[in-house]
């Protein structure tokens, strides 16, 4: 059964730096070789913001779910504002959601919706991201069984 109690479970803040190398590194690791990522003005890739993940600190998890089941459902991105190579970003998450659908071959499902704003250092919120967790009942099988 879905824990509906997780709703609201914020997470610990985190801070970083966006760094020019950083960037060039992140559009390496996507294979994405446009100019506009290596120039000495950089853009931020568009799912750049996963790279708070690498900043977090102990793995505190607010889900409770078993990562042996654990699949990714989805990940958006929606700019509200520029994000330049010396910017400073903290990133806020929280639970937002937590529902329970019935899945063919994994028996019953439980997505866990998360939602991090990111602020820059003028206190302007630039970047909306959000995630979605499953969770499944049981591994999942070929046959369906």
């Amino acid at each position: 059964m879905a824990d509906r109690s997780i709703i609201g479970r914020s997470m610990a803040p985190v801070t970083m730096t966006v760094e020019r190398g950083k960037i060039m590194e992140f559009a390496r690791s996507i294979l994405d070789d446009n100019p506009v990522y290596f120039g000495p003005d950089p853009a931020v890739p568009l799912t750049f913001g996963v790279t708070t993940a690498h900043w977090q600190t102990g793995k505190a998890d607010l889900t409770g779910l078993d990562l042996a089941r654990l699949l990714h459902g989805g990940l958006e991105f929606e700019y509200l504002g520029e994000i330049h190579a010396g910017d400073t970003l903290t990133s806020r998450g929280s639970i937002v959601d937590v529902y329970e659908k019935q899945g063919s071959r994994g028996g019953s499902m439980t997505f866990v919706e998360s939602e991090t704003i990111f602020t820059n250092q003028h206190g302007e919120d630039v970047l909306t991201m959000r995630s979605t967790l499953i969770e499944t009942s049981r591994a999942a099988t070929q046959d369906g069984s």
